[in-house]
Order: C-alpha cells, then structure tokens, then sequence
C-alpha cells in the first residue's frame, strides 16, 4: 500500500518538471514525510486542468458520501477492482498525477511484524515523478464547502518492491514521463498494473 510520502522538491523545481503551473494561492509546501492519515492537501494535477497543479486533499470521498468519514479507507484503491468498489468506480476516468519525490514502506523483519525496517523508496537522483490517482468532487452537506479529493492507484508489488513490503505485496502505481498522459487521458488501467522502473530504497529510520 502507499500511506506516507515525500516531496521535498522546490515549486520551481515542479512547475519545470511537469510543465504546468500552481494553482496561485500559498499552500504548497515542502515535506520530508506526508502522512496520509492526515488527510493533507497536496499537489495534483489532474484531468479536469491538466495545466494547473491543484491542492487536492489525501483520502478520496465519493460525491455520493453524506460524510467525510469514508477518507480513512479511501487513501488507496486496487487497481483490480476500481471498477467494482462503489468508492472508485464512478471515479474511474477521473483521472490525476499524485506529485511526489519518494515513498515509505516497512519490510517486517518477523513474521508478526512486531520488528519492522522502514525504507524510502526513490528514482535515480531523487527525480520527481506521479503516481497514478482518481480524483472527486465532493460537497460538504452540512458546511457547503466543496472539496476535491483524490486516491493513490495500487498494484502488485514487482520484485524489488515484494522483498521490501514483504506482508501485502503491494506498492503503488508510479508514472514515468512517457506514459503520465495516457494515464491523465483514461487509457484503461490493465496497462498500468506493471511497474518496471528503476527504483532505489533506502533504509530509514524506523518510525512513524
């Protein structure tokens, strides 16, 4: 799964990256660790202003949803079944690029996972990249406030990846240049499910 992230890039360093500009209020800001549990904004870009890099909140909440309490389950969405679950499907072709520059994972060490070893997980040269996300609009029925919220697309783990997440076997959908577009573009998630980059892991350490 993927529930902490990194993205210590600069806003100059993200606009040359992927072409687009932030969205012109002050809300971006540069983070060694981004909990998902906390349900924070972060930059996206997606299909709707492919230009234009959102701040979109962590734990998507389907436009269906009479509060916001679903979030907590939503952070993640299996590739293999987005068009069966009720919180993703309708989400499907809203399609966005979840901006970051690493990942957490912990590898456990016994077959309880009582002793674990966190590892980030980077490109090459700590290079930006995206993961795969669904986005959604969401309206706040007691408040009136819109909100636009999005999920991480996962899948199974390759074999870098099942070495370190060693108790799921699973790790997110990452993008590369070539194939960001297709995804914001709604080519079907099938070809998605394979993830062949080169990645780097770390040994960090080992909390929360």
């Amino acid at each position: 799964m993927c529930f902490y992230t990194r993205l210590d890039k600069t806003k100059e360093n993200i606009k040359q990256r992927f072409k687009a500009d932030f969205e012109p209020t002050p809300w971006f800001r540069q983070q060694e660790t981004i909990s998902g549990f906390t349900f924070p904004k972060t930059p996206v870009i997606a299909n709707n202003k492919p230009d234009l890099i959102q701040p979109f909140a962590w734990g998507l909440i389907p436009f269906w949803s009479n509060d916001n309490k679903i979030r907590q389950y939503t952070l993640n969405a299996k590739i293999e079944t987005l068009t069966q679950k009720p919180s993703f499907r309708n989400a499907i072709n809203n399609r966005c690029l979840v901006i970051a520059d690493g990942f957490y994972e912990w590898q456990w060490l016994d077959p309880k996972g009582k002793k674990k070893q966190k590892y980030l997980i980077t490109l090459p040269e700590n290079e930006l990249f995206a993961f795969g996300g669904l986005w959604s609009e969401w309206t706040d029925k007691t408040t009136g406030e819109i909100l636009h919220t999005y999920t991480i697309v996962t899948t199974r783990a390759n074999e870098l990846m099942s070495t370190i997440h060693n108790s799921k076997k699973r790790m997110p959908v990452i993008l590369n240049s070539n194939n960001e577009a297709d995804w914001l573009k709604g080519s079907p998630t099938n070809e998605f499910k394979k993830i062949d980059l080169d990645l780097i892991t770390t040994p960090a350490v080992a909390s929360l």
